[in-house]
C-alpha cells in the first residue's frame, strides 16, 4: 500500500482532547490519514469498572471529543466488545492499517500488562504501536534518588523533581489536518469489513434507570475539552488568587478540575506551565500568599501518585495493615455511605458524595479516615465505594490518598491519628453552611452545636426540631470507644508483626515481597443505595508500606 494511503489508527482512551495530545499529532503528520477510535471493553477493567457517575462524565467528553475531531475533517469511530485486542485487530485488518498510535496509561498493573500484551500480540499481525506520554509531566523511569532506587516519599520526590535539569516540555500547540477516513475507504479494497461504529448510546454508558439522577450532574459540570479550558482559566483568575486560605473551607474553593485531567481533557502540561508562570509572577512581586506554590504541589501529588503505581505496583491487591483486626460490619458500612453515621460532617460530606460525584479533597480524607479509624471498616471497602461514586475516581490517586490516611506511607498520618469530626467541622465549616445544606434536618440548629447535635441541650433540639434517633441519627460509636479500640487494635497488630518479624530474622530470612491478593472481600449488599434526604429536599512488586511517622499533610486528587 502507498504511504499516501496508509490509515494510522489512533487509539483514545484517557486523553481525550484534541489539543497537546502526541498521539493524534504524530498520526496526523505521518503520511496517510486518521482514524481515531475509542473502545469500550468494560470488562477487562475487572473489579474497578467505571462507576455511574465516572460513566456519565465519559459518555459526555467522547460526545465533546467526536464533535471537536469533525472540526478537524475527522469523526471518532467508537467500538464496544469484550476484547481490546480482537477489535484493535479487526479494525486493522479492514483498513490495511500497519500503525497504531496510543498515549501510554500506568493506571493498574492490570491495565500496563493488557497494554503490553496487545502491543506484542499486535506486532506478530504485524502491526507496530506507537507510544507517548501525555499523562505525566516526567516518566516515572527519569526520578530516581542518588542510588538509583524509586522514592518513597513525596518530599524526596518532589524535591528531585523540582532539581530536574529539564523542566516538562510546553503543551504542543500545533495542528495538523485530520483526513476523512471515509472517503480514505472508498479508495482501498478491503481485507474484511469495517466494524460498524457504535452509536454513543450503544456503549451503554448510561442505564435508563440513571439518567434522570445524571440531569443533577450536568447542572453543575460540563465535560469536554473546550469546558475544560474554561474551567481551568475560571481558577486561574479567580480561586487561584486566594488558594491558601479558601481551600482550607468545604465549600467550592478549590480548582474541580481533576476529572478534567484524569479522562484527559486538560493537558497536564498546559496546566503546569499555566502555574508556573504564576508562580513566577508571585516571586517576582514578592507575594506573601504562595497560592501558586501550594497548587503547583498538589499537581507535584498527582504526579507521585502516577510513579507510586508505576514502580510499587498491585497496591490495591495487597493486603495494606495485614495483621490489623478489621471489622467487617456491614450495617456500619451501610451508614457510612447513606451519610447516616450521627457525625454530620462525615454525613454531609457522604451525602454531597452519592448526589454530585465529588468531594473537597479534605472531606476525602475525613470520611475515609472515619471509616478507618473510627469504624475500622477494610480500607478496601472505602476505595471500591469512591471508585464507584466519584467523577474523578481515579486509580492512582485514590490508592495514594487511602494509603496515606490508613498509616501505610512514611509521610503519612499515624494509623492511631484519629480525626475529631466536630473539630474538623469547626475548621473546614465553621458557620456550618456546608453541612446545612446537606444535612436539612439540622439546619435549623446554631452554630454551637451544628457539628455535635449529640452534645446540645434537648431544648435546643426540640426548638430546632431535631429528634436523635429519629430524623437524624445518633452517633454510631462514640469517639471515645472509637479511640479505645483503635488503640488496642493497634497495639494488636504491631505484637503480630513482631512476632512475624522475629520468626524471619530466626529462620535468616529479609521481609517477603508480598503476593497480590484480596484479603478482604467486598460486602454482598455492596449496590449503591438513593439517600432518602436527599431525594425529599515493569515495576517490582515491593510493597510500598512501612513504618508509621509523622508527616506533612497529603491529600489524595488534585484538589
Amino acid at each position: 500500500m502507498e504511504n499516501s494511503k496508509a490509515c494510522n489508527l489512533v487509539w483514545f482512551r484517557r486523553d481525550l482532547r484534541v489539543e497537546d495530545n502526541p498521539a493524534l499529532l504524530a498520526a496526523a503528520n505521518a503520511p496517510g490519514v486518521v482514524l481515531p477510535i475509542f473502545i469500550w471493553c468494560p470488562a477487562e477493567e475487572g473489579e474497578f469498572q467505571p462507576g455511574r457517575h465516572s460513566r456519565w462524565w465519559l459518555k459526555q467528553s467522547l460526545i465533546h471529543l467526536d464533535a471537536s475531531l469533525a472540526s478537524y475533517g475527522c469523526s471518532l469511530l467508537l467500538q464496544k466488545g469484550n476484547d481490546t485486542l480482537s477489535v484493535l485487530v479487526n479494525i486493522a485488518r479492514a483498513t490495511g492499517s500497519t500503525q497504531i498510535f496510543c498515549n501510554h496509561l500506568y493506571a493498574d498493573p492490570i491495565t500496563v500488562a493488557r497494554d503490553r500484551r496487545v502491543k506484542q500480540r499486535l506486532l506478530e499481525y504485524g502491526i507496530f504501536v506507537h507510544n507517548f506520554n501525555c499523562d505525566t509531566l516526567h516518566e516515572p523511569w527519569e526520578i530516581y534518588d542518588e542510588q538509583g532506587h524509586a522514592f518513597t516519599t513525596f518530599a524526596g520526590f518532589w524535591n528531585r523533581f523540582l532539581r530536574t535539569r529539564f523542566e516538562p516540555d510546553m503543551p504542543d500547540s500545533s495542528q495538523a489536518r485530520l483526513f476523512p477516513y471515509r472517503e480514505y475507504l472508498d479508495l482501498i479494497s478491503f481485507a474484511g469489513n469495517l466494524p460498524t461504529p457504535c452509536s454513543i448510546e450503544e456503549l451503554c454508558l448510561e442505564d435508563e434507570s440513571e439518567k434522570s439522577s445524571n440531569e443533577l450532574l450536568a447542572r453543575t459540570w460540563s465535560p469536554g475539552c473546550k469546558h475544560a479550558n474554561d474551567a481551568l482559566q475560571a481558577f486561574l483568575v479567580g480561586p487561584l488568587n486566594d488558594y491558601t486560605t479558601s481551600r482550607e473551607t468545604a465549600d467550592n474553593s478549590t480548582s474541580h478540575l481533576s476529572p478534567y485531567l484524569h479522562f484527559g481533557e486538560l493537558s497536564i502540561r498546559k496546566l503546569y506551565n499555566c502555574i508556573r508562570s504564576k508562580q513566577r509572577d508571585e516571586e517576582q512581586l514578592f507575594c506573601p500568599r504562595r497560592n501558586a506554590h501550594l497548587f503547583l504541589r498538589a499537581i507535584g501529588l498527582r504526579e507521585y501518585s502516577r510513579y507510586i503505581s508505576f514502580h510499587f505496583p498491585f497496591t490495591q491487591e495487597q493486603s495494606l495493615l495485614k495483621n490489623f483486626p478489621w471489622r467487617n460490619d456491614e450495617i456500619h458500612f451501610k451508614a457510612w455511605k447513606l451519610g447516616k453515621t450521627g457525625y454530620p460532617l462525615v454525613d454531609a460530606a457522604m451525602r454531597e458524595l452519592w448526589s454530585t460525584g465529588w468531594l473537597h479533597c479534605k472531606l476525602r480524607v475525613v470520611t475515609s479516615s472515619f471509616l478507618i479509624k473510627f469504624l475500622q471498616l477494610p480500607w478496601t471497602w472505602g476505595i471500591k465505594y469512591f471508585w464507584d461514586t466519584l467523577l474523578d475516581a481515579d486509580l492512582e490517586s485514590d490508592i495514594l490518598g487511602w494509603k496515606y490516611v490508613s498509616g501505610c506511607l512514611t509521610d503519612g498520618h499515624e494509623l492511631d491519628r484519629v480525626l475529631d469530626p466536630h473539630e474538623e467541622g469547626c475548621k473546614l465549616d465553621p458557620k456550618g453552611e456546608y453541612v446545612r445544606r446537606w444535612l436539612p434536618e439540622l439546619s435549623r440548629l446554631p452554630n454551637q452545636w451544628i457539628h455535635h447535635p449529640y452534645s446540645a441541650p434537648v431544648s435546643r433540639l426540640q426548638a430546632a426540631g431535631v429528634e436523635l434517633g429519629t430524623n437524624y441519627p445518633k452517633p454510631i460509636v462514640d469517639m471515645e470507644v472509637a479511640k479505645y479500640r483503635l488503640s488496642q487494635a493497634v497495639k494488636s497488630m504491631r505484637e503480630k508483626n513482631s512476632v512475624e518479624q522475629a520468626a524471619r530474622t530466626e529462620e535468616g530470612q529479609d521481609e517477603t515481597n508480598p503476593r497480590p491478593n484480596s484479603q478482604h472481600n467486598f460486602p454482598a449488599a455492596f449496590c449503591d443505595q438513593l439517600v432518602p434526604s436527599i431525594l425529599t429536599t515493569s515495576a517490582s512488586h515491593t510493597q510500598f508500606s512501612g513504618s508509621v511517622t509523622r508527616g506533612k499533610h497529603i491529600t489524595s486528587n488534585l484538589p
